[in-house]
C-alpha cells in the first residue's frame, strides 16, 4: 500500500513530470560537466539487464548504453508517460509500482540503479532487500544519494525548515529516509544484511549556482514540502532568501552546491536465488 508520503511525491510529479530531469540537467559535476544521471549510467558497463528504481521520466535509463533490457518503476503515471515518449525507451518495461514491492521475478537483472530515491524512504531496508531479490548473483547495485549542501542551498534549507513547521498538521508533509542511508557504516550494514558486498563510496560535487532567480527556483523544486507553503509563507521565504544570500553573489551569480555520494556494490555470488 502506498504511504501518505509516497502519495504526495507521486502527486507532485504527476503535476510536474519534467521538473526533476530539468533540475538534474541544470546541475553539473564540478570539473567534468556531466550530470549525475550520466555519472550513474557510466557505472554500468557490460550490464545487459538494468532496472531503475524510481525511474522518473526515464532520463537515467535513456543515458544507459549497451543494455539489451531496460526496465523502470515509478509511482507517477505522468512520469512514465513522458518516459514512454523517449526513442531510447521504446522497448523498455516501465511500470507503476512501489520500489519496496517490485513486480519482477527473482534474478531478473544484472544491475539495479537508484537516483536520489533511497534517501527519501524510511524503509530503505525493504528497498534494498527487493533490489537483492531481483538481482542475479554478482549483480550490481548503484545509487546516488544526496549529501552535504553549501552556499545558497544551505541558506534555503535553514530558512525553510521553520516555515515547514508552521504548516497546519493536515497539510504538513513528512518525507525523510533512514539516517543510516547517509552514513557509509549504516549503508554497509543495510546492504550487508541483504547479501551485498561492502560498498564503494565516491563523492562528487554538483554546481547548483547561477543567476539569483534560477537558484531560487532550483531550491524550491528540490524540496516537496515547499508545495505546502501558502503564498504568504512562500513570499516570506523568498524575501529572507534573497536578503541572506546577498554575500554569496558574485558577478550576478549565486554560489550553491550539493555533495553527492555515488554508492556501488554487488550481490554476493554465493547467495542462492
Amino acid at each position: 500500500m502506498t504511504t501518505p508520503a509516497e502519495a504526495v511525491m507521486a502527486a507532485y510529479h504527476d503535476r510536474k513530470p519534467h521538473v526533476m530531469s530539468e533540475l538534474i540537467d541544470s546541475c553539473r559535476v564540478v570539473g567534468d560537466g556531466r550530470t549525475s544521471y550520466e555519472v550513474l549510467a557510466a557505472r554500468l558497463p557490460g550490464a545487459r539487464r538494468v532496472l531503475d528504481l524510481g525511474c522518473g521520466d526515464g532520463s537515467l535509463l535513456a543515458a544507459i548504453e549497451g543494455a539489451e533490457i531496460l526496465a523502470g518503476v515509478d509511482l507517477s503515471a505522468a512520469h512514465l508517460d513522458v518516459a514512454r515518449t523517449r526513442p531510447e525507451l521504446a522497448k523498455a518495461d516501465l511500470r507503476i509500482a512501489r520500489v519496496q514491492e517490485l513486480p519482477f521475478a527473482d534474478g531478473s537483472f544484472d544491475a539495479v540503479v537508484s537516483h536520489m530515491v533511497l534517501m527519501l524512504l524510511p524503509d530503505a531496508d525493504a528497498v534494498i532487500a527487493e533490489a537483492a531479490r531481483v538481482l542475479a548473483p554478482g549483480g550490481l547495485f548503484a545509487a546516488a544519494i544526496a549529501g552535504r549542501v553549501t552556499g545558497a542551498l544551505k541558506v534555503f534549507i535553514e530558512l525553510a525548515i521553520p516555515l515547514f513547521d508552521e504548516v497546519p498538521e493536515e497539510r504538513r508533509v513528512r518525507i525523510g529516509g533512514s539516517p543510516r542511508v547517509r552514513r557509509r557504516e549504516g549503508l554497509d550494514e543495510l546492504l550487508g544484511g541483504a547479501g551485498f558486498e561492502p560498498v564503494s563510496w565516491d563523492l562528487i560535487d554538483l554546481d547548483l549556482g547561477g543567476p539569483e532567480a534560477e537558484v531560487w527556483a532550483r531550491c524550491c523544486e528540490m524540496f516537496y514540502p515547499v508545495d505546502t507553503l501558502d503564498p504568504t509563507q512562500l513570499k516570506r521565504l523568498e524575501t529572507a532568501f534573497l536578503e541572506e544570500t546577498r554575500d554569496l553573489a558574485e558577478d550576478g551569480r549565486l554560489r550553491a552546491g550539493l555533495n553527492m555520494r555515488i554508492v556501488e556494490t554487488r550481490r554476493r555470488q554465493d547467495l542462492p536465488l
